[in-house]
């Protein structure tokens, strides 16, 4: 099952998030604690903001294994965004090894990655993408789930309006709604795993969602304070009890990065917002 890593805050290196920290990202992808399987090395992927040079972000993937992959270690100790998402992929069933494959996913403004998997997607893949537009059908590059969830996603946040982090959560919801009614009409003993994040680079939306017993829900936690920092490999949260003015930094992550006491677990069939001021709050799935 994939790992993965978002922040929303001050500009942080992004080696404070994938190779400095105790459990960082490099090493979910060789000793993953809260997964059925220790290994993520079908692949890893990048994608953070410059907003000084585009509103769009930038995305580096790659098929290598993120533990052995020198170029993702200089590019981390070297680049700062306020806004970053990071993958690392363990690809589900007989889904290629390819880049196109590899998340995060970027289309325009937005970034998107997965955690989990819809079972008998072979099956279902062509009702998914039927249902897209010819927009949302033309940009899907690979072979994967999660790059259709991506779309279907697009899609449906075309339909919504007012500020950005409802439209996203509003949006998240109706393609969780399309995909289960889909799935449900398929004959799966496997449980429907959305873990689902996506950002516009201001805002940011992460599901946890399952199907059936959910003791097999997908983990997802949450870390908010003043700021995020690395200091000598110790990477902790910064907390704003005695600033109540500082700037707020969020990280979501598939499992913790430090030892903080403070992660906190994102309920299960819930979404965890950041909103416009950065504030956090779970919300309730309403599938």
């Amino acid at each position: 099952m994939c790992r993965f890593v978002a922040y929303v805050g001050p500009s942080i290196r992004l080696d404070s998030l994938v190779t400095q920290p105790v459990h960082g990202l490099v090493h979910q992808s060789f000793d993953a604690r809260e997964s059925r399987l220790p290994l993520n090395g079908d692949g890893f992927g990048l994608g953070w903001y410059a907003k000084d040079v585009s509103p769009e972000p930038a995305v580096f993937r790659s098929i290598t294994p993120a533990w052995n992959d020198p170029n993702l270690r200089e590019l981390c100790r070297v680049t700062r965004s306020d806004c970053v998402f990071a993958h690392v992929r363990a690809a589900s069933g007989d889904l290629p090894v390819t880049r196109t494959n590899c998340h995060p996913f970027r289309v325009d403004r937005f970034l998107f990655m997965h955690n989990g998997q819809v079972p008998g997607f072979h099956c279902l893949r062509r009702q998914m993408m039927a249902g897209l537009s010819d927009r949302g059908f033309s940009e899907v590059a690979g072979s994967t789930d999660s790059e259709v969830l991506f779309a279907m996603f697009r899609d449906e946040y075309e339909q919504t309006v007012g500020a950005a982090s409802g439209r996203m959560l509003e949006a998240l919801e109706r393609t969780i709604a399309w995909v289960r009614g889909l799935y449900c009409d398929h004959d799966s003993s496997e449980p429907l795993l959305l873990n689902l994040a996506v950002t516009d680079g201001e805002v940011m939306v992460a599901t946890r969602y399952i199907t059936g017993d959910e003791e097999r829900a997908v983990s997802l936690h949450v870390h908010e304070g003043c700021r995020y920092e690395c200091v000598d490999g110790d990477c902790h949260m910064v907390d704003s009890v005695d600033d109540e003015d500082c700037p707020t930094a969020v990280v979501i992550a598939s499992e913790p990065l430090s030892h903080d006491s403070r992660w906190r677990d994102v309920p299960i069939n819930h979404a965890v917002v950041v909103d416009e001021e950065r504030r956090v709050r779970f919300s309730p799935l309403s599938i």
